[in-house]
């Protein structure tokens, strides 16, 4: 009964997410159904407040800095213009015949110094409908090379990303964001040449079809804007962030004397485990200022912008964190330990099978990469580094295939950033979401099961 309970509960957190209602609300109650469900009704209050909260409060305390952070210089980045400037002079050197690349890679290196998303859906779309439009290239294909820019290698893959998918793992395996990254770029390069094979692959079809951008109202204004910083400037603040990560995460940070940590003050916690997050933290923070100070003449209104991207934290990290408390009550349900026990026998001698499929598994349940991950490595993170111990795996190879892992099968339907970034360009699921399947599903588990043979035979390099 607990197992069905937990089925059911995790049926609906799909459905009712994918039909738009709030994980913020879905969560705890879905999260007590399963807990009636499992024979516990009589502890529904103290598990909510307890167990559901707590681990809610868990993930709020230890990522908040970086979805404030991030949010922040995302919105700075966009009302700046940087954002445009980039997206702008990479059509421009890149030409009309690499549109779609065009498009990807300015998303890719938005996303890589650190914007979000849902920042770059905005700032991005307007350049990449007026472009499709003037070439003639089917509306409909914008979705995928979004997402392809933005939601795998530079998500998951590459090293020193700034994204929260990629330092999640740093604080159960002492890692930071740099971990594994001759592996990370074979898995990047997998997933931005495949992606790029299949939307190309697309658009040819297309044209060979006769179709055309097909009739819709937006994109007719120009991407022209006179106040826009240059490349260099637009520029800066993204290779400071990646910079500035890897110089305190190698060196800066580690020389620093942090005994204070080994204090009951300071929770007796490793240097190891909060390092890379100090890291990226101090990377975004410089960056915005040096965002603020580059573009100083062009605010129109600086505490607005630094104020909006402030409050555009606080629903993405609730909406994750939410899911994650979620998570941390179907842990401790009689009905989950069939599931664990399931998967870790599914690989006896190799724990990085194992863990890429229930990181997988969990993203596609709750719809997001960083939630799924989050649940994944609450309940597992320290079987897994146990396991790794066991079999003489490097914890960078563990992290870089959990982070890998978390960006496979987050990406269907009912995930919040497709569904969102649909809304963005005024398309259905039905129009656009196979090529958004193929570039953010089936391509980066193709790359993960790469990096997992090369990990295997060759080890973390």
């Amino acid at each position: 009964m607990s197992l069905l309970g937990i089925l059911i509960s995790l049926g609906l957190l799909m459905y009712l997410a994918y039909r738009g209602f709030s994980v913020i609300l879905l969560a705890p109650v879905l999260a007590m159904l399963a807990v009636l469900l499992s024979g516990m009704g009589g502890q529904m209050l103290g598990v909510y407040t307890q167990v559901f909260m707590k681990g809610l409060g868990g993930y709020v305390v230890s990522f908040f800095p970086l979805f404030l952070l991030g949010a922040v210089f995302g919105k700075l980045m966009d009302d700046s213009g940087s954002a445009r400037t980039i997206a702008a002079v990479l059509i421009s050197k890149l030409g009309n015949q690499q549109a779609v690349l065009s498009i990807v890679l300015a998303c890719g290196i938005l996303t890589y110094g650190g914007v979000s998303l849902f920042v770059v859906g905005f700032a991005v779309f307007p350049i990449a409908a007026a472009l499709f439009r003037e070439l003639d290239i089917p509306k409909r294909l914008i979705p995928g090379a979004i997402v392809l820019g933005a939601l795998t290698f530079t998500m998951t893959a590459f090293p020193g990303s700034p994204a929260i998918q990629n330092a999640i793992p740093m604080p159960f395996f002492n890692t930071d964001a740099f971990a594994a990254p001759g592996l990370g770029i074979i898995a990047g390069l997998v997933m931005l040449v495949g992606g790029m094979w299949w939307m190309n692959r697309r658009a040819a079809k297309a044209r060979l079809a006769g179709e055309t951008y097909g009739k819709h109202s937006d994109a007719t204004s120009s991407v022209e804007h006179d106040d826009d910083p240059g490349v260099v400037v637009a520029l800066l603040p993204i290779i400071l962030v990646i910079g500035i990560n890897f110089l305190c995460a190698k060196w800066l940070l580690p020389g620093l004397d942090t005994s204070y940590l080994a204090t009951d003050l300071f929770g007796n916690i490793p240097p190891s485990r909060v390092i890379g997050t100090w890291a990226i933290v101090t990377a975004l923070v410089a960056s915005c200022l040096m965002i603020i100070v580059l573009n100083w003449k062009r605010w129109k209104n600086l505490q607005e912008s630094m104020s909006q991207g402030a409050l555009g934290a606080l629903l993405p990290i609730f909406n994750t964190a939410s899911e994650v408390g979620y998570g941390s009550v179907i842990a401790i349900l009689a009905g989950f330990a069939i599931v664990k026990e399931f998967l870790l026998g599914l690989a006896p001698g190799n724990p990085l099978i194992s863990e890429a499929v229930f990181v997988n598994v969990m993203a596609g349940i709750t719809g997001s990469a960083s939630g799924g991950m989050s649940i994944a490595l609450n309940t597992m993170g320290e079987t897994y580094l146990g396991l790794a111990t066991q079999f003489g795996i490097n914890p960078e190879l563990m992290h870089r295939v959990a982070s890998i892992a978390s960006g496979g099968l987050d990406s269907l339907p009912h995930n919040g950033a497709v569904i969102s970034l649909l809304t963005i360009c005024s398309l259905t699921h039905r129009e656009s979401y196979k090529d958004i399947f193929v570039v953010a599903v089936a391509v980066p588990l193709v790359a993960l099961i790469v990096v997992i043979a090369l990990g295997t035979m060759f080890g973390s390099f």
